[in-house]
């Protein structure tokens, strides 16, 4: 590595993570992005005003919608440890609409598919939104949404998969021999 990229890992390791994310492996090659790339994630990950179990039910949807295998794999722990239901967790990976007993939950996975699907937010689901999340959780949401859009772009077109023998979610088929 050079110098700037160390500078970077460095950064990263001193921040709230215990391990450097795996869109790095493509980021550092670009130090800088790399570098703003990681606060971003910092952000949307640990700052944000949504609840645990809400940004990682967000990032779920994200994974799936992108097909983004590493993704789902990381996160499908972090959601199960902040409280999303098993049962949801397997209808979002199965691309089904799950069965959520709490208004904040079903509100962000609508909002967030709602999002994917055209690209915006109705009238009706923003009000929604902004009357259950609040104005900064729908900022938050999106920053969420956006972040991880870019992590699973990042994850895909750089082939980066599930670590060697863990089960790959979407059955992409075997990664590319160039992977990073």
């Amino acid at each position: 590595m050079t110098d700037e990229q160390q500078a970077v890992c460095e950064e990263v390791l001193a921040g709230p993570r215990s391990r450097l994310p795996a869109p790095l492996r493509a980021w550092l090659f670009r130090p800088e992005l790399a570098r703003r790339g990681q606060s971003l994630g910092a952000y949307a990950r640990y700052g944000t005003c949504l609840a645990p179990h809400l940004s990682e039910l967000a990032i779920l949807v994200t994974a799936r919608f992108w097909g983004s295998e590493y993704e789902w794999h990381a996160h499908k722990t972090e959601a199960l440890k902040a409280g999303v239901p098993p049962a949801a967790i397997d209808a979002i990976e199965a691309d089904a609409v799950p069965d959520l007993e709490d208004q904040q939950s079903r509100c962000v996975h609508d909002l967030v598919r709602e999002l994917y699907a055209s690209r915006t937010l109705s009238e009706e689901s923003y009000r929604r939104g902004e009357a259950i999340l609040g104005r900064d959780g729908m900022i938050d949401l999106v920053a969420i949404a956006g972040y991880y859009s870019f992590v699973a772009m990042t994850l895909n077109v750089f082939d980066i998969g599930v670590p060697e023998g863990a089960e790959r979610p979407f059955g992409r088929g075997k990664a590319r021999a160039e992977a990073l």
